[in-house]
């Protein structure tokens, strides 16, 4: 497992991660409010929070679980992104922040998600 520096730069990241999304989909038509502005809220604070989670349970099973799912939803808001882009709902310079941003935190979870199956 890596250190105590690394998890808590990986967490800062996250956090920036979850608060850019917020900030920019504060931006978003109303009429998207209970459509791709809720989902990609729930799936950018999922990153965090699952990722949370999982160090706060016993086991590295469960760890390496709760961490698959913050890289799932990761993955999940980066496309959330991407398509609210497309939409017209992003400007090019918010975007590339975010997907910049997110491409460091999975390239971090991946390296933490692999050196755990190593021991599963």
């Amino acid at each position: 497992m890596q250190n105590k520096k690394f998890h808590d730069e990986l967490k800062r990241k996250m956090d920036d991660y979850a608060f850019g999304v917020y900030a920019i989909t504060k931006k978003f038509p109303k009429d998207e409010i209970y459509g791709i502005t809720s989902q990609l809220r729930r799936s950018a604070l999922s990153v965090i929070l699952n990722y949370i989670e999982g160090f706060a349970r016993t086991g590295d099973k469960q760890l390496k679980n709760f961490l698959n799912i913050s890289y799932g939803s990761l993955k999940e808001s980066k496309y959330l992104l991407y398509f609210s882009k497309r939409e017209g709902y992003i400007e090019n310079l918010e975007y590339e922040k975010l997907i910049n941003l997110s491409e460091e935190i999975g390239a971090m979870l991946w390296t933490t998600i692999n050196g755990l199956k190593e021991k599963c």
